[in-house]
């Protein structure tokens, strides 16, 4: 077991959901023709959990606002590094991101590379 994902948390605006679901749709075929195996984006929707902390506590989302969880699956740490190189120099992901009217603030995003420990 190699493979390596990527994972991301972040809140987003409920009325920014329809733009973010556009962006995310060439993102995801940008990932995919770089090289990601799979790609899921999932909307926050059981989010108030007791005895644990929530992740709508984890990311500050406020009450206009739900948490997006995704994720996308390489075959190697190197297979991601190669694609992210690729990713960042596809100009669909100019075409996509308006940085005067972003879809999210990447600044209340958490990002990070996991390596696989087990999957059934």
């Amino acid at each position: 077991m190699n493979r390596y994902i990527d994972g991301f948390v972040l809140p987003i605006a409920k009325d920014r959901l329809d733009k973010y679901e556009s962006i995310a749709r060439v993102a995801a075929q940008v990932w995919k023709d770089c090289g990601a195996l799979e790609y899921w984006e999932c909307i926050g929707d059981d989010l108030n959990m007791k005895y644990v902390r929530s992740f709508r506590d984890l990311t500050g989302a406020k009450e206009n606002e739900t948490v997006m969880f995704a994720w996308v699956v390489f075959e190697s740490k190197e297979s991601r590094d190669l694609a992210n190189q690729k990713i960042m120099d596809d100009p669909r992901m100019n075409e996509i991101w308006d940085p005067n009217d972003p879809s999210f603030d990447c600044s209340r995003m958490a990002q990070g590379g996991f390596r696989e420990l087990l999957s059934m």
